[in-house]
């Protein structure tokens, strides 16, 4: 006669233990996959948003076509990124805001320098810390400068656990030729650690669409290659006459005139 078990058995902690054990497995395959410097190159290369084929991965990986090939499997198979066919090419992209916030969450970990590492400095990273794609939402000092003086202006309201567009503020983001509409499921505004600047800008569909807007205007101009975004001498009016932004060759700021932002 066959023995039964029955689960009711047992112990409440054993399973809590197996579901941590689990939990933890994943974790360890995800940190293993993302700190490899091969693919975290790839993976920051992908971080300004746009689709990138394995060949200029392999380029900015500085490894050979084949090689970059085996790591983009592995990261589409962690479904850390996804990819899409077209005829004959292959693009590659971010798989998820979720990932790309997990992503930009690590950066600003390794920014925290306790006690300070010296590191060589990269040829962009001036021009990355004053403005880049964080995915699909604008970063670095201007993208901070543009939170600022929306909170200063009583348009958002942040906390460290959300963010709230105020009536003005939609009124504001509107006439400044900013589609609200929510067209996707993606949250709609919310606060995300800059790790360059240790404060907060703007991400989900407010951020997308400012940085959008940013874009169009051509205030903003991408950088060929980089995630960093160039500041045009329209830009620089524009900030000024609707945002209250002052740029100079040592900081950006808010005008004082709209108090400081919490």
């Amino acid at each position: 006669m066959g023995r039964t078990v029955l689960i009711d058995m047992i112990p409440i902690s054993v399973i809590k233990l197996d579901m941590v054990a689990a939990d933890n497995l994943n974790l360890v395959e995800v940190a293993a996959l993302v700190g490899d410097a091969t693919r975290a190159t790839m993976l920051g290369a992908l971080m300004g948003g746009r689709a990138l084929m394995a060949k200029e991965l392999a380029y900015y990986a500085n490894v050979s076509s084949s090689t970059a090939s085996g790591h983009l499997s592995k990261l589409v198979a962690a479904r850390l990124l996804t990819v899409i066919r077209e005829r004959r090419f292959s693009y590659y992209r971010i798989a998820s805001p979720l990932v790309a916030s997990m992503l930009e969450s690590i950066k600003v970990v390794a920014a925290i320098e306790l006690p300070p590492r010296r590191q060589p400095g990269a040829a962009d990273d001036e021009a990355l810390r004053f403005a880049r794609c964080c995915y699909d939402h604008l970063a670095g000092q201007i993208g901070v400068a543009v939170t600022d003086a929306l909170v200063a202006m009583g348009h958002i309201v942040l906390t460290d656990e959300g963010g709230e567009v105020t009536s003005s503020g939609r009124r504001f983001l509107s006439a400044f030729g900013a589609d609200l509409s929510p067209r996707t499921r993606r949250i709609f505004c919310k606060p995300c650690l800059d790790w360059s600047e240790r404060r907060y800008h703007l991400k989900g569909l407010i951020g997308v669409r400012i940085l959008d807007r940013l874009l169009e205007l051509g205030w903003l101009k991408r950088v060929s290659g980089s995630r960093a975004l160039q500041l045009t001498s329209i830009g620089r009016t524009g900030l000024s006459d609707i945002f209250q932004i002052e740029i100079n060759k040592e900081d950006v700021t808010t005008s004082s005139a709209m108090g400081t932002a919490p």
